[in-house]
């Protein structure tokens, strides 16, 4: 089977190592997907700063750096290569090839094949112990467990140290011990057996089937003491003593459990085959309760986490990191690092309350909550974010209490929204953790006006408009929009500028429509944003031109144009063109010192804004009467309501013979 741990030596050598310290930066969480078809066994190589996996059914072992990246893929014939183990001093790499009968050799250090061991039937697993290189190997009701003695020089091999298998167990051994612990996978329920083999061959210490059923994966504990137990049930990992495989504890995680990992500090990373529960839990030596555990995300069609392949985990003998190997359900498997793995999670909470009066005291509360308790006293760093600081302002420390809660009070200079953000650094138990909280403070509203609002202007007027900006804190700048009327002429930024000494901010505008003129000004740490606006009329250009006549006079008051009664009179009027613009036609009629109207009527403009009226009809009755006819736009009446109400001039005229 693989190992996860180094030697103490190799590991003071690594340690010691500034070239392997230079290479070891801490990373985030993260996943990288594996050129694989499947999984066999998963092991750590610190002092080459690489992890190997096997893959049985392409027959390659895909070599990655600590970050989960590919750097390699050794495919050179490993059809159904399974366990894999590193030698003490992390230089070579024994992997058990099922379909090749043998045991293939690597040098780490240029991760090439550099030999093979020709072995029994199909082995399964490798494990070091006692001086020799142990393989679990042998078909269906046929397995047994072999060793190679690698400190001769022809590497021989003995087969048939324990023939009662039924199939080709696994191994594993604490480094440097002499006791090796073999199971049987996938029975039910499953054999386990110890063996001393100090001596070169293995001598049975006791055996045992209370080790649940479909076994998944096994591990000896650093001190050689216990064996932890991955089975499908019971959904706890068990614990067995080595010595006499009588049990010895439990680590409670949840159903079908399938690997574990154990640390060269003794901490144990226990992993199940589940769904819709955490896949990984993380248990500190001795204790019974999981310091932390990781749900993996789904990155599949179905619904669920991605699972948590069997023997997949294995550590990084310094336990900075976690290496985990995952599927999902559409065949895609990723190697995950998880980092930090045996430090708990610390969460904070933040109570801020919802409002607030600027420049007045407030209080902001919360508690740090993790598996592990924080301790009393640890300190809090507190972030003020607001306007005035959107880049935050560190505030004083907050001090955790006993019970985890903390408080802290604070004066916000600034109104709007403020955030108070508070942060756990993290110690060698926890990982860092922070919360945060906001609360809306009071800010005062200031004075802005617009003027001219409710004026009509002749069409095409320039207008100044200005904006007076009352008291405010920093800010002094004001935008002037402006909203011609019609949907067809878009509202626009026409100034934007910090207002004078006054207070006042100016415009000119050339009013050919109704207008909505609106000031803006954005706000700042003390006064809110505020708006106002003022709407004026603009008139349309009315020219209206009389045609047709023999001449004009000026007489009763007004030019009057004379026509022949045998003449039509042709009105012609121009306004603004507007879709679908009329219009409003008045005739009337003098009579008896006062004028008599007919009734109005709206001709349509055409596109060049020109209307023409022809007053037809007979004359000869008009001869000697006065008439007048006069233009207007009508708002809404005539068609649409983008300027204000506009009469054109009375046009007069009479008739003679």
């Amino acid at each position: 089977m693989r190992k996860r741990s180094l030697t103490a030596a190799t590991t003071l050598a690594v340690l010691f190592s500034s070239a392997a310290l230079a290479v070891t930066p801490a990373f985030a969480d993260s996943s990288h997907s594996l050129p694989v078809r499947q999984t066999g066994d998963i092991v750590v190589d610190a002092a080459h700063q690489q992890v190997f996996v096997s893959d049985p059914l392409n027959g390659k072992i895909v070599i990655t750096d600590f970050a989960g990246t590919v750097v390699k893929q050794l495919t050179t014939s490993l059809s159904g290569v399974q366990g894999l183990e590193l030698s003490a001093d992390s230089g070579t790499l024994y992997a058990a090839v099922q379909d090749l009968d043998a045991i293939a050799v690597i040098d780490t250090a240029t991760d090439t094949e550099t030999t093979r061991y020709t072995v029994g039937d199909k082995p399964l697993s490798v494990a070091l112990a006692g001086g020799r290189l142990w393989f679990g190997y042998g078909g269906a009701a046929n397995g047994n467990i072999g060793s190679v003695d690698l400190t001769s020089e022809t590497h021989d091999v003995t087969l048939g140290q324990d023939n009662s298998w039924y199939a080709a167990p696994l191994l594993d051994a604490a480094p440097g011990s002499g006791t090796l612990v073999a199971g049987a996978l996938g029975q039910s329920p499953v054999e386990l057996a110890s063996y001393d083999v100090s001596s070169g061959t293995a001598t049975k210490l006791a055996s045992t089937r209370e080790a649940g059923s479909n076994l998944g994966d096994l591990q000896v504990t650093p001190d050689g003491k216990d064996v932890v137990v991955a089975s499908g049930a019971p959904y706890v990992q068990q614990v067995f003593r080595t010595s006499d495989l009588n049990e010895d504890g439990k680590y409670v995680t949840n159903a079908y459990p399938n690997s574990v990992a154990i640390a060269p500090d003794g901490t144990v990373a226990a992993g199940i085959s589940g769904s819709y529960d955490p896949d990984v839990y993380i248990f500190r030596p001795g204790s019974g309760e999981a310091v932390r555990t990781y749900d993996f995300p789904n990155t599949g069609t179905s619904s669920g986490s991605d699972l948590l392949a069997a023997s997949g985990l294995a550590w990084a003998p310094d336990g900075s990191r976690l290496f985990a190997v995952t599927s999902n359900n559409v065949g895609t498997y990723a190697l995950r690092v998880l980092t930090a793995p045996t430090k708990a999670v610390t969460a904070v909470t933040v109570d801020a309350p919802a409002t607030a009066t600027r420049a007045k005291k407030l209080t902001v509360k919360g508690k740090v909550t993790s598996k592990v308790a924080v301790r009393a006293g640890s300190k809090l760093t507190v972030t003020r974010t607001d306007l005035d600081s959107p880049k935050g302002r560190t505030l004083p420390a907050a001090t955790v209490k006993a019970d985890g809660t903390y408080s802290f009070t604070d004066t916000p200079p600034a109104g709007g929204k403020v955030k108070y953000t508070v942060a756990f650094a993290g110690d060698a138990e926890h990982a860092a953790g922070s919360g945060s909280d906001s609360v809306t403070v009071s800010r005062a509203k200031p004075k802005l006006t617009v003027d001219n609002n409710g004026k009509v202007y002749a069409y095409g007027k320039d207008v100044k408009f200005t904006a007076h900006l009352g008291a405010t804190y920093k800010n002094r700048t004001v935008e002037i929009w402006a909203d011609p009327f019609g949907g067809d002429k878009p509202n626009k930024r026409v100034r934007t500028g910090k207002v004078n000494s006054h207070g006042d901010l100016s415009v000119t505008l050339d009013l050919r429509r109704d207008t909505k003129v609106t000031a803006k000004f954005a706000g700042d740490a003390r006064y809110t944003s505020a708006s106002a606006s003022a709407t004026v009329g603009a008139k349309v250009s009315v020219s209206t031109s009389v045609s047709g006549h023999y001449k004009a006079q000026s007489t009763w008051g007004h030019t009057y144009y004379f026509f022949h009664k045998t003449k039509d009179p042709l009105v012609t009027t121009k306004m603004p063109y507007y879709p679908n613009r009329a219009q409003k036609f008045e005739f009337e009629v003098y009579y008896q010192g006062r004028w008599y109207p007919g009734d109005p009527a709206y001709f349509k403009l055409g596109s060049d804004g020109v209307s023409k009226v022809r007053i037809n009809g007979d004359h000869g009755e008009d001869v000697g009467w006065r008439f007048r006819v006069r233009s207007s736009y009508i708002n809404a009446s005539s068609g649409d309501s983008v300027n204000s109400t506009t009469h054109g001039a009375w046009r007069y005229f009479t008739f003679t013979r």
